[in-house]
C-alpha cells in the first residue's frame, strides 16, 4: 500500500512538472504575426485607460517592407513599361535603399473609391460626369477581381454603394445622384481612406497585394469639412492609396488656340487637387471641354495597367511613426517617375492608420 501511495505522489509530481515546463515553453514561443490588413488587438499587458476611444482599423505590415507603385513616363507623356530593376534607384530620406522585390505587376486586384462631387457648383456637368464615370468603371473593373465603392459628397460624404465588383450596381447608384449643397472634400477623402485601410481581400492574397486607388471628381473647393487638408492627405498616405483627381473647374482656360488651350494660372482648388495627387503618387487632370472628361478616365485606366511594383526593406530600423521621404529615379534620361512621396514608419506589429499619432 505504501508503495502505491509513493507511486501516486510521483505521478502527481510528474504531471505538475510537465504542466509547468509546458507553460514555460509556450511562453517562449513567438505568436505568429497577424496577416496584412488584420486588426491589431489591444495588448493584455497594457489595457486601455478608462474612457479611451478604440482606434480605427489599421494596416499591419508583417514583412518590414515598404511597397511602392511607380509610373514612368517620357517627355511626351508616353508610359514606359520595359524597365528592369537595375533601371531604378530608390532613396529614403536621402539614403539609397536596396530593392528586394520588383515587377511589372499590372495585374494586382484594384480597390477603387470613386468620389463624386454632387455639390451645387457641378450641377451643369453632373450628367456627363456620370456617363464618364460609368464608362471608366466598365472598362477598368474586372469580374471576380476588382471592386469599387461610390461615395458622393456635398454637405457631407456618403457611401451610396459599398464595395462591389458588379458594374451594374455601381451604374445604378451613379445614375441616382442629384446635385445640391456645399462641398466637404476633405471629409470625403478622409472617409474613403478609412474604407481603403481594410478592403475586401481576394482569397489567397494579402492586403499588400491589392492596389488602392481614390478617384476624385471635383473643383477642389471645400467649405464644409471638419477635417483639415493635411489630415485627409495623411490618411490617404497611411492607407497607401493613390489619388487621381479630375478637375471640374474650367475657369482657368485662356483660349489662344481653341484646340490647345493654355493654363496660365492655378487657382486654390487646382492646387489642392494637385497636392493630393502629387503626395500620393497619383495624377491630376484638367479637362478643357466636357468631352475631355471621358479621356481623363481612359488615361487613369491605362495608367493603372502600366506601373511597376517596388518593395524594399528600410535601412533605418527605427519604427517611431515619423514620416519618411521616398524618392525614386530612373537611370534612363528624359524619364519622369511618379510614386508616393513617403510613408509613416511603424513597426510590423504597430499599425499605420488614419488618425494615428505621428
Amino acid at each position: 500500500m505504501s508503495s502505491l501511495r509513493t507511486f501516486a505522489r510521483l505521478l502527481v509530481s510528474l504531471i505538475g512538472f510537465l504542466a509547468i515546463s509546458g507553460g514555460f515553453a509556450g511562453a517562449q514561443q513567438t505568436a505568429p504575426p497577424p496577416p496584412p490588413g488584420a486588426q491589431q488587438g489591444q495588448s493584455q499587458q497594457n489595457p486601455p485607460a478608462q474612457g479611451q476611444q478604440k482606434e480605427p482599423p489599421k494596416i499591419v505590415s508583417t514583412t518590414g517592407l515598404v511597397h511602392v507603385v511607380a509610373t514612368v513616363m517620357d517627355r511626351h507623356h508616353n508610359f514606359i513599361t520595359d524597365l528592369d530593376q537595375n533601371d531604378f534607384k530608390v532613396m529614403e530620406d536621402g539614403v539609397q535603399q536596396q530593392i528586394r522585390f520588383f515587377g511589372r505587376d499590372t495585374d494586382l486586384p484594384l480597390r477603387i473609391g470613386l468620389l463624386l462631387d454632387t455639390s451645387n457648383s457641378i450641377r451643369p456637368r453632373l450628367e456627363f460626369e456620370q456617363d464618364a464615370a460609368i464608362d471608366f468603371l466598365s472598362s477598368v473593373i474586372r469580374r471576380n477581381k476588382d471592386q469599387a465603392f461610390l461615395m458622393t459628397f456635398d454637405n457631407e460624404p456618403e457611401v451610396v454603394q459599398d464595395y462591389t465588383g458588379d458594374v451594374s450596381d455601381l451604374t445604378n447608384a451613379i445614375r441616382k445622384q442629384r446635385a445640391g449643397g456645399g462641398t466637404a472634400l476633405n471629409d470625403a477623402l478622409y472617409r474613403a481612406s478609412e474604407k481603403l485601410i481594410n478592403p475586401p481581400i481576394p482569397p489567397g492574397q494579402t492586403a499588400a497585394e491589392v492596389r488602392r486607388v481614390i478617384v476624385v471628381i471635383s473643383d477642389g473647393d471645400d467649405n464644409l469639412s471638419d477635417h483639415a487638408l493635411s489630415e485627409s492627405l495623411e490618411a490617404a498616405i497611411r492607407a497607401e492609396a493613390a489619388i487621381y483627381c479630375i478637375s471640374t473647374n474650367t475657369d482657368w482656360v485662356a483660349i489662344d488656340n481653341p484646340d490647345k488651350p493654355t493654363k496660365y494660372h492655378y487657382d486654390p482648388g487646382d492646387k489642392v487637387l494637385q497636392q493630393f495627387s502629387d503626395a500620393s503618387g497619383g495624377r491630376t487632370f484638367f479637362p478643357y471641354k466636357v468631352d475631355d472628361l471621358a479621356q481623363s478616365f481612359v488615361d487613369i485606366g491605362t495608367e493603372l495597367r502600366s506601373q511597376y511594383f517596388i518593395a524594399y526593406s528600410p535601412t533605418n530600423p527605427l519604427s517611431n511613426g515619423n514620416y519618411r521621404k521616398i524618392d525614386i529615379e530612373a537611370d534612363r534620361k528624359g524619364l519622369t517617375v511618379r510614386a508616393r512621396k513617403g510613408y509613416y514608419a511603424t513597426a510590423s506589429g504597430e499599425p499605420s492608420s488614419p488618425g494615428a499619432s505621428k
